[in-house]
């Protein structure tokens, strides 16, 4: 489990796609029972993590991942000096904010962090804001 492993190619995600219920029903049923008041805090590192696993050199990478993996489609949507604004929205997110039960972005949210960490080449850090009313998901992620 600790040992070192090679960075994962985006073709994988392909080879691997599967209907998104199963992974749902693990993600915030079983998880947050089992990571218990500490679950926002994991799954934003869980996220990190798994950025790190991949050859991640443009916002296109990011892009293309995130929709592979089912979060749906990430856009950009604002550039600042010190921060950049993406906005994440699919049918997805509008099936997962009208579930019934309580959803979260921790992981895509450290997910992002990272990966734009490895882009830009600086500290970052993310925060999510849910629109339910456009379900929207929006991170801002800024940099130290």
């Amino acid at each position: 489990m600790g040992k070192k492993q090679d960075r994962l190619s985006t073709s994988l995600l392909k080879q691997l796609h599967t209907s998104g219920a199963g992974y749902d029903i693990l993600r915030y049923v079983s998880l947050p029972n089992l990571l218990g008041n500490e679950a926002d805090t994991i799954l934003y590192f869980m996220g990190k993590d798994l950025a790190r696993r991949f050859n991640i050199t443009s916002f296109e990478d990011i892009y293309d991942i995130a929709d592979k993996m089912g979060w749906g489609r990430l856009e950009l949507v604002k550039e600042k000096k010190n921060s950049v604004t993406f906005c994440l929205m699919a049918d997805a997110v509008v099936y997962r904010l009208k579930a019934p039960v309580e959803v979260e972005f921790r992981l895509e949210c450290g997910f992002i962090s990272e990966a734009v960490q490895m882009v830009k080449d600086i500290n970052c850090e993310c925060s999510e804001k849910i629109n339910y009313r456009i379900h929207q998901v929006e991170f801002t992620v800024v940099y130290d």
